[in-house]
């Protein structure tokens, strides 16, 4: 063979295996590109207000937040500075609504569980029947389909001039109300 002839073929063989190579990172790329799923938003809102009614038609809670947005791929909405209001309608009789609010929330896909972070306030106000409540607690979650909710962290429960603190609690917003701390529990009652 002469040199020239293997200078050719060197050379044929170069740019065969860079074309191979480049076909091959092009397509890697190509594939790579579109498989990927991000975890970006699909669509938000600012100053979000969203209502759930019963089967009746009556008011069951309603959600507003400064800012939310939703993403696609996990179905979860983020949510800044959250304000749930639950509703207690029983035989056409509105009792006062709970407030609870938080300084960031995150609804899970279901549309059922609401994750409430930071500093967390649930309130009612005073009625005829029921004394104004105030809970104190961090990272709560709600289960809106029962108006249920609970946490492991410390909470603090002031009804007037009494207060009860404790480790976890968990809270059922419907009537009758139930209030349970989980531990470590201690309190102050004044009588009249």
């Amino acid at each position: 063979m002469t040199t020239s002839r293997i200078r050719l073929y060197l050379v044929l063989l170069v740019l065969g295996l860079g074309s191979w190579l480049a076909a091959y990172f092009l397509e890697e790329h190509k594939n790579t590109e579109y498989s990927a799923i991000d975890h970006s938003p699909d669509f938000f809102s600012v100053n979000y207000l969203k209502k759930e009614t019963d089967q009746d038609g009556w008011l069951k809670n309603e959600l507003f937040a400064d800012k939310m947005v939703h993403y696609a791929d996990d179905g979860t909405t983020h949510l800044t500075r959250p304000v749930m209001t639950l509703y207690n309608v029983k035989h056409n009789l509105e009792l006062a609504p709970w407030l609870i609010t938080a300084e960031t929330g995150l609804l899970e896909a279901d549309n059922d569980h609401l994750i409430l972070m930071g500093q967390v306030f649930i309130g009612r106000e005073k009625t005829k029947k029921h004394n104004m409540f105030k809970i104190n607690t961090s990272e709560l979650l709600v289960t809106l389909s029962i108006n249920f909710a609970e946490t492991t962290e410390w909470a603090e429960l002031l009804d007037g001039l009494n207060r009860t603190e404790g480790i976890g609690f968990e809270a059922t917003f419907t009537d009758p109300i139930r209030i349970k701390f989980l531990s470590k529990v201690k309190g102050r009652y004044e009588f009249n």
